[in-house]
C-alpha cells in the first residue's frame, strides 16, 4: 500500500521472494511492467508460477539476479519510476542466524546490506525515481547516510506501531532520486485499535487480501 506505483509505470521489487508484491500492484494499480528480482531459485519458481495462474506473464518479468550486479549488468532497464524493497532487517553478525540457507539470506545481510541495495537502486531509477524500504527503527539513522550516498533522498517516514501506547516496531521510508532536502514525517500507521481489532486503516489495506479478494 505505502509503495503502489502508479498507473503506466515501470517498476522493480527487490527481493521478491515468492513475488506477492508484484502482484498485488497488478492487483491494485496498473503498473505498466514490474520487474521481480530474487537471488534464490526456488523462490523465483513460486514467483513465475504465480505470475503464470494470474496471467501476468506479460506485466511481471522474474530476474533472478544478484541484486549488487543490477547497475553493471543491465539485467533490467535503467529509468525506473519505482523501487521497492522489503531488505534483512539484521546486519551480518547481529543475532541468531538461521540454519536454513533461505531464512538466513532473508533476514541478515549475508547476500548483500542496505547501502549495496540503495546503491542499485539509486543507479537504476530515474531522475525524481521513488525508492520505498522497511527497517527496524534502531537502522534509521544507518539508513539515511546510506540513502544519500546513493543519491536518494528521504522524504517520507512513517512509523508503524501494533498500538498507539507501543513503541514503534518497524519504519516505512520513501526516498526520492535527486530530491531536495525535506523529510516529512506521518502519523504511526497502528496495526489495532484501541479495542484490540484491527484497526480500521489495516483493514482498509488488507481487509479485501484477508477474506480472498484482491
Amino acid at each position: 500500500d505505502y509503495s503502489m506505483p502508479r498507473p503506466g509505470e515501470t517498476c522493480a521489487d527487490f527481493g521478491t521472494g515468492c513475488g506477492t508484491i508484484p502482484l498485488l500492484w497488478c492487483a491494485r494499480s496498473a503498473p505498466q511492467r514490474v520487474y521481480a528480482v530474487e537471488l534464490q531459485e526456488e523462490a523465483c519458481e513460486l514467483a513465475r508460477s504465480s505470475a503464470r495462474f494470474n496471467g501476468l506473464e506479460n506485466r511481471i518479468e522474474i530476474v533472478q539476479e544478484d541484486i549488487r550486479l543490477l547497475k553493471d549488468n543491465r539485467s533490467i532497464p535503467r529509468s525506473l519510476d519505482l523501487i521497492a524493497c522489503n531488505p534483512p532487517y539484521q546486519p551480518d553478525g547481529s543475532g541468531q542466524h538461521s540454519t536454513q540457507e533461505s531464512r538466513r539470506i532473508a533476514r541478515h545481510e549475508v547476500a548483500c546490506s542496505f547501502s549495496e541495495i540503495a546503491a542499485s537502486a539509486g543507479a537504476l531509477l530515474r531522475w525524481g525515481g521513488r525508492f520505498f524500504f522497511c527497517l527496524r527503527p534502531a537502522r534509521l539513522c544507518d539508513a539515511i547516510p546510506a540513502l544519500r550516498t546513493a543519491g536518494l533522498e528521504p522524504k517520507r517516514l512513517r512509523f508503524v506501531q501494533q498500538r498507539a501506547d507501543k513503541a514503534p516496531f518497524l519504519f516505512l521510508m520513501q526516498a526520492n532520486r535527486g530530491g531536495r532536502p525535506g523529510l516529512s514525517v506521518q502519523p504511526a500507521l497502528l496495526v489495532e485499535s484501541e479495542s484490540g481489532g484491527w484497526s480500521e486503516e489495516m483493514l482498509r489495506i488488507y481487509g479485501d487480501y484477508k477474506e480472498g479478494r484482491t
